[in-house]
């Protein structure tokens, strides 16, 4: 496929939060950098816009980043939404994905070929784990969606490299550099599209021993499980204070 405009939508999987690069805006590169810079090999007029923002959940997305997309005229969407309505008790899924559902209907009756993702599965962690079914859930609906609206599914549920944390960042919640690598190429290659990024080596660390493995959780737990307590608590949003890194359409540099 040769795509012209691309327009990447979502939450911080899509922002790129675990792929730092100091050069570029908010300090990250990420997936969906990696498949606008390939994407720009086969078109000599190309535009990529990303307009996710760490933190939004999915009805935010909708409502800040919808209209701006469609006034792209984009010819390509990628979107990943619902991930963090996921990690809330009360979420209403069936609600949550008919509202998905309507966005993906406008983005795709507007000429947009859409690409969304399932959830991974969360078994390899104890923090995560006690929500897969709901995650599981979550998957059957998207994949639904994804035949309705023609869209090309990333089913992450069914890639198993990232059971293990070799492509998870020390917060265990996004993807390091290896990972957002490794789903760029899935991206590229799920629309047959050719490409020159190299498949991470995924080499898993051995377990640390106890007293380290206890330190480590502890730290884990003062710097991002505790903060994200507090956010939830407080009603405020690691994003709050974000824009979106690539506002407009613009060729890839």
């Amino acid at each position: 496929m040769v795509f012209q405009r691309y327009v990447a939508l979502g939450d911080s999987f899509t922002e790129g939060v675990g792929d730092p690069d100091p050069s570029r805006p908010n300090g990250l590169r990420g997936w969906a950098d990696l498949v606008a810079e390939q994407l720009a090999r086969h078109s000599d007029d190309f535009g990529y816009a990303n307009l996710a923002i760490r933190g939004r959940k999915l009805d935010p997305i909708l409502a800040e980043q919808l209209e701006p997309a469609l006034a792209m005229h984009p010819d390509l969407v990628t979107i990943y939404a619902g991930g963090n309505d996921m990690l809330r008790p009360t979420v209403d899924l069936d609600a949550l994905m008919a509202r998905y559902d309507a966005a993906l209907g406008a983005l795709a009756a507007a000429g947009a070929h859409l690409v969304i993702w399932t959830a991974h599965d969360p078994s390899a962690s104890r923090m995560y784990a006690p929500l897969r079914g709901r995650f599981a859930i979550y998957n059957e609906l998207a994949r639904e969606l994804a035949e309705k609206h023609g869209a090309t599914l990333i089913d992450f549920w069914r890639l198993r490299e990232y059971q293990g944390w070799a492509l998870w960042a020390d917060d265990r919640l996004h993807m390091n550099s290896l990972g957002h690598q490794r789903m760029a190429i899935e991206v590229l290659e799920r629309l047959g599209v050719e490409h020159t990024l190299a498949r991470p080596v995924v080499t898993e660390k051995p377990p640390a021993p106890r007293k380290q493995a206890v330190r480590d959780n502890l730290l884990w737990a003062r710097t991002e499980a505790l903060p994200w307590v507090h956010r939830r608590l407080t009603g405020t949003s690691s994003g709050d204070t974000i824009s979106p890194r690539r506002p407009e359409l613009a060729p890839v540099e």
